[in-house]
């Protein structure tokens, strides 16, 4: 059914984007908290910015096995 098809894709596209945007937080929460570390003196270092890929990884992880299960469904569906 042409549901299970675009449902597949909508999933796809959102792990996609949802990887595009952890990168980009990570990044710059990562070089935020080291020029906070060096200029005001925080005292969490830097690699905690790597904790923020967590929530961002589950989000991405649902929505590739929600893009598999719609594309499975779809095959055996024609």
């Amino acid at each position: 059914m042409k549901k299970y098809k675009a449902f597949s894709r909508l999933f796809f596209a959102l792990a996609i984007i949802l990887s595009d945007i952890m990168c980009a937080q990570v990044a710059f929460n990562y070089c935020n908290l080291q020029w906070e570390t060096l200029r005001s003196g925080f005292s969490a270092p830097a690699e905690i910015a790597f904790l923020l890929a967590i929530p961002y990884a589950a989000g991405i992880l649902i929505c590739a096995a929600l893009a598999w299960l719609f594309h499975k469904k779809w095959k055996n569906s024609n």
